[in-house]
């Protein structure tokens, strides 16, 4: 008898959907066919221990498995399920009507539970998409994949409970969330605050207006000054997810398996801060079978890394790209994948190797052309795609030791929305363009005209400072921030002076 059952292969952030075919004849032996890896391979002796377990009628014939279509590399454990249910409604042990409406995943333990897979959550859109009825699949992911709606969601502990189901036999509870009451209901919710942060104003601000427009920012200065801990505060003052962002923020945190089993949507923006000793491929993603990231694993929120220049040079190089086209794209023989990557990259480093160059108290042991080679394990092009930079001073023990406590950051965060929407407006319309940062040269063009006064001014900095084309329209860019926190329809003098003062590092003999 020849059954068919439908599961599911993750490619990127998207599903494909797998039509398992599988036919029993005369014989006794066992093909599985359909490019599948040996994960996958070795789900036959998962399956016949899970049968044996249960005391469930194992076929003694031949078995011949198909998963179509046949050239896309099927991995990982997910099949168990869909495969074993297959050889079962083959051998008639139970009633194939229902396995067309459904679409069937899981790990099975030899014991027969079902243990957690990865990307349930594209896996359940592509069910949607194509008219499936339900999606059944392990309980610990039930409540990620009840995120889409119009899908009855299936989550079973046990191949039994899904073989009673197909039978008839037994009624799975459908696993219902409410997203919208989940989402804002935790997405204020936070553990730090910018008002534990003493001093720092300038700082503060700085990271207000990368907030604001999405820009990327580095801070200078010597250990203890408070980089790191501002950088971890800055999601606190971020806009809140939009239901679009975080859909497609949890896709891609599905695909890697970073969703617990209590979460179903994702309401917070991420926060990353890899090692320094990260791999280039950790960073990008890639590897045999693809993964996504660090910097897809931060779409939508922040990357933070810390320690810049301790990075290997080759993986800060590979940042360039993503920086600019806001996605990855991983080439294979057979095929290309693209995973969003639209982070704000926040970095922080010392000034010297021994840390205390440019202190007001501490001197620096380091001679000139050894800070000079710490600063050059950054390259130049690196540099200039990076909006923002800020000197960090340390703080006097006056304002460490005041008991009053600084602005919250539901106050600075309401500042930041209230520009963000500014923002949204002026790019309504625009695909993939939401803030200032995004902005392509002909935006820049329209939305930054200048004045006279202006104009005079941005010369002056561009021949002093000998900034390139790119830093010239990053000056705009943040420019264009300084002046919607303000309010203002132009760009004054002002907004532009601070926007240029942003560009510390590119001044000409910056270490005197």
């Amino acid at each position: 008898m020849l059954v068919k059952v439908f599961g599911a292969a993750v490619q990127g952030i998207s599903a494909t959907i797998i039509t398992i075919e599988v036919n029993i004849s005369k014989g006794i032996k066992f093909f599985l066919v359909g490019l599948p890896d040996n994960a996958v391979k070795e789900s036959h002796e998962r399956i016949i221990s899970a049968l044996q377990y249960n005391n469930i009628k194992i076929p003694r014939t031949q078995v011949v498995i198909n998963m179509a279509p046949a050239d896309i590399r099927k991995e990982g454990t997910a099949y168990d399920l869909p495969l074993a249910i297959g050889m079962l409604a083959a051998n008639e042990s139970l009633k194939p009507e229902l396995l067309s409406d459904y679409l069937i995943m899981g790990e099975l333990s030899l014991d027969g539970t079902l243990k957690p897979i990865k990307g349930v959550l594209p896996i359940a859109i592509k069910a949607r998409e194509l008219g499936f009825k339900g999606f059944i699949l392990p309980k610990e992911n039930s409540r990620e994949a009840a995120v889409v709606n119009n899908l009855d969601v299936l989550g079973v502990e046990n191949i039994t409970e899904v073989i009673a189901f197909l039978n008839g036999e037994k009624e799975i509870e459908k696993t219902i969330v409410n997203t919208r009451e989940e989402f804002f209901t935790n997405y204020e919710l936070f553990d730090i605050d910018f008002a534990d942060v003493k001093g720092q104003e300038n700082v503060k601000r700085a990271l207000e207006i990368a907030a604001s427009g999405g820009h990327n920012i580095i801070m200078i200065g010597p250990p203890g000054a408070g980089k790191s801990m501002m950088a971890k505060r800055l999601p606190t003052i971020l806009p809140p997810f939009t239901l679009q962002e975080a859909l497609e923020t949890t896709k891609i945190h599905s695909v890697a398996g970073k969703i617990d089993t209590k979460t179903s949507l994702m309401s917070k923006r991420t926060f990353r801060s890899p090692h320094h000793t990260i791999s280039d491929v950790a960073l990008v993603g890639g590897g045999t079978f693809p993964q996504p990231g660090e910097i897809s694993l931060a779409h939508n929120g922040v990357l933070f890394l810390d320690e810049l220049p301790e990075f290997k040079r080759s993986v800060l190089e590979v940042l360039r790209q993503p920086l600019e086209d806001r996605k990855i794209s991983i080439s294979r023989a057979k095929f290309t994948i693209d995973y969003p990557a639209s982070f704000m990259l926040v970095a922080a480093m010392n000034p010297c190797p021994c840390g205390y160059y440019n202190h007001p108290e501490k001197e620096c042991v380091c001679s000139p052309g050894s800070i000079q080679k710490y600063l050059n394990r950054i390259s130049g092009p690196l540099l200039d795609r990076i909006d923002m930079h800020i000197e960090i001073i340390p703080v006097p023990f006056e304002k460490l030791s005041t008991m009053s406590s600084a602005e919250k950051s539901a106050s600075i965060r309401e500042r930041v929305i209230r520009t963000r929407k500014i923002q949204e407006e002026r790019f309504s319309g625009i695909k993939d363009v939401h803030c200032n940062a995004q902005m392509s040269s002909s935006l820049l063009r329209k939305y930054t005209v200048l004045n006279s006064d202006c104009n005079k001014l941005l010369k002056i900095a561009m021949e002093k400072l000998h900034l390139s084309a790119r830093a010239y329209d990053k000056i705009l860019k943040v420019a264009r921030t300084i002046a919607d926190m303000a309010e203002s329809e132009e760009i004054k003098t002002e907004h532009l002076a601070e926007a240029i003062n942003y560009r510390s590092l590119d001044r000409e003999g910056w270490i005197n």
